[in-house]
């Protein structure tokens, strides 16, 4: 009696459904592929629904009432990523029946308990929903959730109210349900601000960054950032904060084999559909468009001619690319967050950086560590001025040595400066108008975008991009010969007042000739550039070519030593003094002092 009506229970649930059935469950699906199915992919005469997936009678050995082949010998690539420790074998469970659609080896219609199989308008061929057997960029499954747990600390104790086969391994069911589509793409929650990502994932710090909680929307021009809206009907999300993971991460499909972000040029998952002005305040975009910019497109996630960005990178060794995230953290930046120099601000707070001392610190607590992991011990970028010391490597651009807080000279981005009378400061136009011998500074106070708002521009702050060579944020000539204005050193008079440079009063005259002002007007054609003595980042002593006070670094092309001597020399006198042996402009200074 029992096993008749169990034959007869399951009779009734194969039936067709009519259209008089309820609405909820699978019928309204497209996972309804029957010739009523409401989605794009339909049978061309078969009405029965259940019968694509299951059937009561002769079904696959070993996975009850499934009517469609498990495929054996086929060898899936399954996804692997430094930052994922987990090693995962072949898919197991209720992710194989699945695969045995959604990986395009068995025609939709190929069920077993049809001869011949069902007749269907097309297969899945060009959708989103084909993962094929390279599974590299799909969110990871088949394995035991506990295991991820105990390699990452980042992941939430297991969720109670998602599903895990056998109480622990993590399937295609965990996420989604087949027979439910309620939220769109079968998700198993709704995943509006990533509620469904976070019952696993818990980013430090995600909470109150920025991709968890503005409400910027889209502005319709440009590529929509959000595509997966297409697919979510009522449940389309409009904010980045209703977006969150997904704003950079997609769960399947993903442009490259790691991490899952949609793009496999890295950048692209920052400015290409988000920081291009049509979603974010500030069009970052633009920036890089410019002559001098970071170069972001140097390298991309497998990229066999760079080295892309990995979380798990050692700072002290970061060579041939800078990415977004080399500077920004996406899971924890948050703009509410200011700071004064030289502490790092909520923008760019919990990235890796390189101490003064060349330790590797995670995370930088100074803005100039973030610099270094570049532009420090691992540079291989020319200097744009020659200059005689190091004698060893004029060409060299360490910046870790030169702001070195033990040289005689630096600008103060790593420490005081050593200089306590400096009386150009402040510049009537500085942003800082308390700016004194004692202050520090950013690298970005000079790096910068030409439109920063921090000197009354209306673009986006950081050294993204600048029409000006070296990514600076105002022009700052270095050609001999250069009409002295306030426009051609804007860079230096920001800071620095024009004023009290061209009177003289920390570098006075010799006689009738000489000091700034004769020095930046030197010829009617024009004059020495600051670039000429001055060396903007800080000078290390090498013990030969004089004191190196004040800055002090002769440009090669413009200053050479006197007959004799391997390099121009300054010697610092006192408080405003010091002298000049070198030829300069073709005139020789034997040890010309001032004032």
């Amino acid at each position: 009696m029992m096993k008749w009506f169990i034959g007869l229970f399951i009779f009734v649930l194969l039936l067709p459904i009519t259209a008089h059935a309820d609405n909820s469950g699978i019928l309204n699906t497209k996972h309804n592929l029957s010739v009523t199915g409401p989605g794009p992919i339909h049978a061309l005469t078969e009405t029965r629904i259940c019968i694509f997936c299951h059937t009561p009678h002769n079904a696959t050995p070993n996975t009850p009432l499934w009517n469609r082949e498990i495929t054996h010998g086929v060898n899936y690539q399954t996804y692997n990523s430094t930052t994922f420790n987990v090693t995962l074998s072949q898919p197991t469970g209720s992710s194989r029946l699945c695969l045995s659609c959604h990986d395009g080896t068995i025609a939709l219609g190929q069920v077993k308990s049809v001869t011949g199989g069902i007749k269907m308008n097309m297969e899945l061929t060009g959708r989103p929903s084909l993962l094929g057997t390279d599974l590299r960029d799909d969110h990871p499954f088949s394995f035991p959730y506990s295991e991820g747990v105990s390699q990452n600390p980042q992941l939430k104790p297991r969720p109670t109210d998602l599903q895990f086969e056998n109480g622990d391994v993590i399937q295609c069911t965990t996420c989604h349900d087949p027979h439910d589509n309620t939220f769109g793409m079968f998700l198993a929650v709704d995943n509006n601000k990533t509620a469904l990502c976070l019952k696993c994932h818990g980013r430090t710090g995600w909470t109150t960054s920025a991709h968890a909680t503005v409400t910027n929307t889209w502005n319709g021009s440009g590529p929509n950032p959000w595509p997966v809206n297409d697919r979510l009907g009522s449940h389309t999300r409009n904010t980045v904060a209703e977006n969150g993971c997904e704003n950079c991460h997609t769960p399947h499909n993903a442009g490259g084999p790691q991490r899952l972000l949609k793009y496999r040029k890295e950048e692209k998952n920052c400015i290409y559909a988000c920081h291009n002005g049509n979603l974010g305040a500030k069009n970052i975009a633009a920036q890089f468009t410019k002559i001098s910019h970071h170069p972001v497109e140097m390298a991309a996630i497998g990229d066999i001619n760079g080295t892309p960005h990995d979380p798990t990178e050692n700072p002290t060794q970061v060579t041939g690319h800078v990415e977004c995230q080399d500077c920004h953290n996406p899971h924890t930046v948050n703009p509410s967050i200011t700071a004064k120099a030289p502490f790092v601000s909520g923008i760019i707070q919990n990235v890796s950086g390189v101490d003064k001392l060349g330790a590797a610190v995670n995370p930088a607590i100074y803005e100039y560590q973030i610099c270094l992991k570049c532009h420090g011990d691992t540079t291989s970028i020319t200097a744009a001025v020659s200059r005689y010391s190091p004698q060893a490597n004029p060409t060299i651009t360490n910046r870790r040595l030169d702001m070195a807080v033990t040289n005689p000279s630096f600008h103060p981005v790593m420490g005081i400066g050593v200089n306590p009378n400096v009386p150009s400061l402040p510049s009537s136009t500085s942003p800082d108008q308390s700016m004194n011998a004692s202050s520090r500074i950013y690298c970005t106070d000079c790096h910068d975008s030409d439109e920063t708002p921090r000197i009354g521009g209306t673009g986006p702050k950081g050294p993204h991009g600048s029409i000006y060579p070296h990514l600076l944020r105002e022009r700052y000539e270095t050609l001999d010969g250069t009409q002295e204005s306030y426009a051609a050193y804007a860079l230096c008079y920001r800071c620095h007042d024009r004023t009290s440079i061209l009177s003289d009063v920390s570098f006075q005259k010799h006689g009738m000739m000489g000091g700034h002002s004769g020095h930046l007007h030197l010829r009617m054609g024009g004059g020495a550039p600051c670039s000429a003595c001055h060396d903007p980042h800080g000078v290390v002593d090498d013990g030969v070519s004089g004191d190196h006070t004040h800055l002090i670094n002769f440009d090669r092309s413009i200053v050479s030593p006197v007959p004799g001597n391997t390099t121009p020399i300054y010697k610092d006198l006192g408080k405003f003094s010091g002298s000049c042996t070198l030829i300069c402009h073709g005139k020789t200074h034997n040890n010309v002092t001032y004032p």
